[in-house]
Protein backbone atom coordinates (compact mmCIF):
# COMPACT_ATOMS: atom_id res chain seq x y z
CA UNK A 1 0.00 0.00 0.00
CA UNK A 2 1.59 3.26 -0.93
CA UNK A 3 3.13 5.48 2.29
CA UNK A 4 0.65 8.43 1.44
CA UNK A 5 -2.30 6.27 1.90
CA UNK A 6 -0.80 5.83 5.77
CA UNK A 7 0.70 9.72 6.16
CA UNK A 8 -2.41 10.69 5.33
CA UNK A 9 -4.27 8.39 7.80
CA UNK A 10 -1.47 9.58 10.50
CA UNK A 11 -2.17 13.47 9.17
CA UNK A 12 -5.39 12.89 9.69
CA UNK A 13 -5.33 10.69 13.37
CA UNK A 14 -2.93 13.98 15.10
CA UNK A 15 -5.79 16.61 13.46
CA UNK A 16 -8.74 14.63 15.10
CA UNK A 17 -7.56 12.54 17.93
CA UNK A 18 -3.85 13.69 19.06
CA UNK A 19 -0.13 13.33 18.56
CA UNK A 20 -0.53 11.32 21.60
CA UNK A 21 -3.03 8.99 20.38
CA UNK A 22 -0.63 8.74 16.86
CA UNK A 23 2.02 7.64 19.63
CA UNK A 24 -0.56 4.90 21.00
CA UNK A 25 -1.87 3.83 18.04
CA UNK A 26 1.62 2.94 16.10
CA UNK A 27 3.01 1.21 19.66
CA UNK A 28 -0.17 -0.72 20.22
CA UNK A 29 -0.09 -2.09 16.42
CA UNK A 30 3.67 -3.46 16.82
CA UNK A 31 4.17 -2.84 12.97
CA UNK A 32 7.17 -3.95 11.08
CA UNK A 33 7.74 -0.25 9.89
CA UNK A 34 7.94 0.88 13.44
CA UNK A 35 5.43 3.68 11.83
CA UNK A 36 7.80 5.24 10.19
CA UNK A 37 6.45 5.93 6.68
CA UNK A 38 6.97 8.20 3.72
CA UNK A 39 4.94 9.13 0.91
CA UNK A 40 6.37 7.65 -1.52
CA UNK A 41 7.24 4.38 -0.06
CA UNK A 42 5.73 1.15 -0.19
CA UNK A 43 4.00 -0.71 2.90
CA UNK A 44 2.52 -3.28 4.17
CA UNK A 45 -1.45 -3.45 4.23
CA UNK A 46 -1.72 -5.25 7.54
CA UNK A 47 0.02 -2.21 8.71
CA UNK A 48 -3.01 -0.35 8.13
CA UNK A 49 -5.28 -2.22 9.44
CA UNK A 50 -3.68 -2.90 12.70
CA UNK A 51 -3.44 0.99 12.71
CA UNK A 52 -7.55 1.56 11.94
CA UNK A 53 -8.26 -1.19 14.41
CA UNK A 54 -6.13 0.35 16.97
CA UNK A 55 -7.69 3.61 16.79
CA UNK A 56 -11.26 1.96 16.54
CA UNK A 57 -10.12 0.07 19.76
CA UNK A 58 -8.99 3.22 21.60
CA UNK A 59 -12.08 5.67 20.11
CA UNK A 60 -14.76 3.19 20.49
CA UNK A 61 -15.72 4.28 17.07
CA UNK A 62 -16.39 1.71 14.33
CA UNK A 63 -13.72 0.70 11.99
CA UNK A 64 -16.83 1.33 8.91
CA UNK A 65 -16.91 5.00 10.39
CA UNK A 66 -13.10 5.78 10.53
CA UNK A 67 -12.99 5.03 6.69
CA UNK A 68 -15.58 7.96 5.75
CA UNK A 69 -14.17 10.09 8.19
CA UNK A 70 -10.75 9.56 6.58
CA UNK A 71 -11.98 9.20 2.63
CA UNK A 72 -13.22 12.87 3.56
CA UNK A 73 -9.38 14.38 4.49
CA UNK A 74 -8.12 11.84 1.51
CA UNK A 75 -10.47 13.29 -0.80
CA UNK A 76 -9.84 16.58 -0.35
CA UNK A 77 -5.87 15.96 0.11
CA UNK A 78 -6.29 14.07 -3.84
CA UNK A 79 -8.10 17.06 -5.41
CA UNK A 80 -5.69 19.46 -3.93
CA UNK A 81 -2.06 17.25 -5.31
CA UNK A 82 -4.24 16.13 -8.04
CA UNK A 83 -6.24 18.66 -9.43
CA UNK A 84 -6.03 17.26 -12.46
CA UNK A 85 -7.90 14.08 -11.98
CA UNK A 86 -10.87 16.11 -11.31
CA UNK A 87 -10.47 19.24 -14.02
CA UNK A 88 -11.94 17.18 -17.04
CA UNK A 89 -15.60 16.85 -15.05
CA UNK A 90 -18.78 18.89 -14.47
CA UNK A 91 -21.13 16.17 -13.47
CA UNK A 92 -20.14 13.62 -10.32
CA UNK A 93 -22.06 11.30 -12.43
CA UNK A 94 -19.74 11.14 -14.79
CA UNK A 95 -16.87 11.31 -12.65
CA UNK A 96 -17.34 8.08 -11.09
CA UNK A 97 -18.66 6.53 -14.21
CA UNK A 98 -15.11 7.11 -15.08
CA UNK A 99 -13.51 5.53 -12.37
CA UNK A 100 -11.94 1.87 -13.45
CA UNK A 101 -11.38 3.36 -17.12
CA UNK A 102 -9.78 6.72 -16.87
CA UNK A 103 -9.51 7.51 -13.01
CA UNK A 104 -7.33 4.44 -11.74
CA UNK A 105 -5.56 4.60 -15.06
CA UNK A 106 -4.56 8.49 -13.89
CA UNK A 107 -3.31 6.94 -10.53
CA UNK A 108 -1.51 4.74 -11.52
CA UNK A 109 0.73 7.00 -13.79
CA UNK A 110 1.68 9.10 -10.07
CA UNK A 111 1.82 5.93 -8.37
CA UNK A 112 2.51 2.83 -10.34
CA UNK A 113 3.17 0.20 -7.71
CA UNK A 114 -0.57 1.12 -6.17
CA UNK A 115 -2.96 -1.63 -5.79
CA UNK A 116 -6.29 -0.30 -6.55
CA UNK A 117 -9.76 -1.58 -6.50
CA UNK A 118 -12.14 -2.91 -9.35
CA UNK A 119 -15.00 -1.27 -10.82
CA UNK A 120 -17.36 -2.60 -12.48
CA UNK A 121 -20.24 -1.05 -14.57
CA UNK A 122 -23.17 -3.36 -14.37
CA UNK A 123 -26.09 -0.91 -15.38
CA UNK A 124 -25.67 2.80 -16.13
CA UNK A 125 -28.66 5.59 -16.60
CA UNK A 126 -28.90 9.19 -16.43
CA UNK A 127 -28.99 9.64 -13.17
CA UNK A 128 -28.35 6.28 -10.91
CA UNK A 129 -25.72 3.45 -11.84
CA UNK A 130 -24.72 0.28 -10.35
CA UNK A 131 -21.07 -1.06 -9.99
CA UNK A 132 -19.32 -3.86 -8.47
CA UNK A 133 -16.48 -3.38 -6.51
CA UNK A 134 -13.44 -6.05 -5.78
CA UNK A 135 -10.44 -5.25 -3.63
CA UNK A 136 -8.95 -8.31 -1.56
CA UNK A 137 -8.13 -5.56 1.07
CA UNK A 138 -12.22 -5.28 1.70
CA UNK A 139 -12.04 -1.06 2.03
CA UNK A 140 -15.19 -0.48 0.69
CA UNK A 141 -15.93 1.96 3.15
CA UNK A 142 -13.75 4.29 2.33
CA UNK A 143 -14.63 3.82 -1.90
CA UNK A 144 -18.23 4.90 -0.60
CA UNK A 145 -16.52 8.12 1.35
CA UNK A 146 -14.92 8.85 -1.69
CA UNK A 147 -17.95 8.79 -3.82
CA UNK A 148 -19.97 10.51 -1.46
CA UNK A 149 -16.83 13.19 -1.34
CA UNK A 150 -17.47 13.72 -4.82
CA UNK A 151 -21.03 14.68 -4.63
CA UNK A 152 -19.92 17.29 -1.80
CA UNK A 153 -17.26 18.21 -4.47
CA UNK A 154 -19.95 18.93 -7.37
CA UNK A 155 -22.52 20.49 -5.18
CA UNK A 156 -24.57 17.94 -6.26
CA UNK A 157 -27.47 15.75 -4.04
CA UNK A 158 -26.68 12.03 -3.97
CA UNK A 159 -26.77 8.25 -2.56
CA UNK A 160 -24.38 5.53 -2.76
CA UNK A 161 -25.87 2.48 -1.09
CA UNK A 162 -23.68 -0.42 -0.55
CA UNK A 163 -25.07 -4.13 -0.65
CA UNK A 164 -21.89 -6.57 0.47
CA UNK A 165 -22.08 -9.23 -1.89
CA UNK A 166 -19.91 -11.38 0.55
CA UNK A 167 -19.30 -11.55 4.09
CA UNK A 168 -15.33 -10.36 4.07
CA UNK A 169 -16.60 -7.20 1.60
CA UNK A 170 -14.18 -8.36 -1.13
CA UNK A 171 -17.06 -7.73 -3.18
CA UNK A 172 -19.81 -5.07 -3.09
CA UNK A 173 -22.32 -3.47 -5.10
CA UNK A 174 -22.82 -0.03 -4.93
CA UNK A 175 -25.99 1.90 -6.53
CA UNK A 176 -25.53 5.45 -6.85
CA UNK A 177 -27.86 8.29 -7.40
CA UNK A 178 -28.09 11.84 -7.79
CA UNK A 179 -31.45 13.16 -6.68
Amino acid sequence: MKGFIFTEFLDLVEEKFGLEMVDKIIQQSNLESGGVYTSIGTYDFAEMLGLVSSLSNNTDIAIDDLLLVYSEHLFKVLVRTHPNLIEHYDDPMEFLASIENHIHIEVQKIYPEAQLPTFEMVKREKDKMTMIYKSDRALYMLGKGLMDETFKLFKVKGTVEVEKLNTSGTEVKFVIERH
